[in-house]
């Protein structure tokens, strides 16, 4: 299967073709990236005030709770405020259409997670290691446990000038797995039940949550992995979208500016193929449960 996978569909709401579908399935579950360079996202008459990295008040991401509606991280006034939110609500109500008619199958088994829209530089951006995401990876929640639920995320880049969103694309995730897991520790006795008592954790974290965790630290503070593993550059122009379960694909952003995100947590259930998630190629490798 091929890293990227390049789909021609150029708008939000259109039902996918049956081809389409199965493209996506097959790429996403393997994890790959489905690349749609024709599905742009249009800022309304107005609106182009957004196009500002001051906005973001210092944080790199500018979120909404696009069903709670509650707008968090911008340094924007009220007028602005009205206009990011009236924005990425539509982003993210554009993002729902395009995930429900490209996998239908995932149906009842899709959650909502947050929207972001990221209009600072990420070449440059000061961070700590384990925060630097210029560094190949893959993605955990540390406070918000997945307890198994996938991670798929979608992004379009916005850039009002022609900036492309320079990213890299690591090996396979049981390769990453396989590389990692025997410097991990399993997790102590009683430490989930304590991390949420402590308010560290939203929820409990499963066994899954902390192997997830680790890989991730991992493979952030290890330079040597970081310029030496199998992985390849893409550049994402300007007017086009792409989708990826972000769990699963080692990845990491290199450069770009003013970027709309979308988050979904997929159940396990409704997957095609279970056996290519990460929670059940981390039990195969440890051999036993973990969530």
């Amino acid at each position: 299967m091929d890293r990227l996978v390049t789909l021609p569909i150029d708008r939000w709401d259109a039902a996918a073709s049956a081809g389409d579908r199965q493209s996506a399935i097959a790429a996403l579950e393997s994890g790959s990236v489905v690349w749609m360079p024709r599905l742009a996202f249009e800022f309304e008459p107005g609106e182009s005030g957004l196009f500002d990295p001051n906005l973001g008040a210092q944080a790199k991401n500018i979120s909404l709770d696009p069903q709670r509606h509650v707008l968090r991280g911008t340094s924007a006034d009220a007028a602005g405020r009205d206009l990011l939110q009236g924005m990425m609500q539509r982003y993210a109500d554009a993002t729902g259409a395009l995930v429900h008619a490209l996998l239908p199958g995932y149906g009842k088994g899709l959650n909502w997670g947050r929207t972001s829209f990221r209009p600072c530089e990420i070449e440059g951006r000061r961070s700590s290691w384990r925060k630097d995401d210029t560094r190949l990876h893959v993605d955990a929640f540390p406070s918000s446990p997945t307890g198994g639920r996938r991670i798929l995320r979608v992004f379009t880049n916005v850039h009002p000038r022609g900036g492309t969103r320079r990213w890299r694309l690591g090996e396979p995730f049981e390769a990453v797995a396989r590389r990692f897991l025997p410097a991990i520790p399993a997790p102590l006795p009683g430490s989930a039940a304590l991390l949420h008592r402590l308010g560290i954790t939203k929820t409990r974290r499963t066994p899954y949550d902390h192997y997830m965790g680790r890989l991730h630290d991992r493979m952030k503070a290890d330079l040597a992995y970081q310029s030496g593993c199998e992985q390849i550059v893409h550049e994402f122009p300007p007017g086009g979208t792409w989708l990826v379960y972000t769990d699963l694909a080692s990845h990491a952003a290199m450069r770009g500016q003013f970027l709309l995100e979308q988050t979904f947590l997929v159940e396990m259930a409704v997957q095609a193929d279970p056996a290519r998630a990460p929670l059940r190629v981390l039990e195969k490798l440890l051999g036993r449960a973990l969530a």
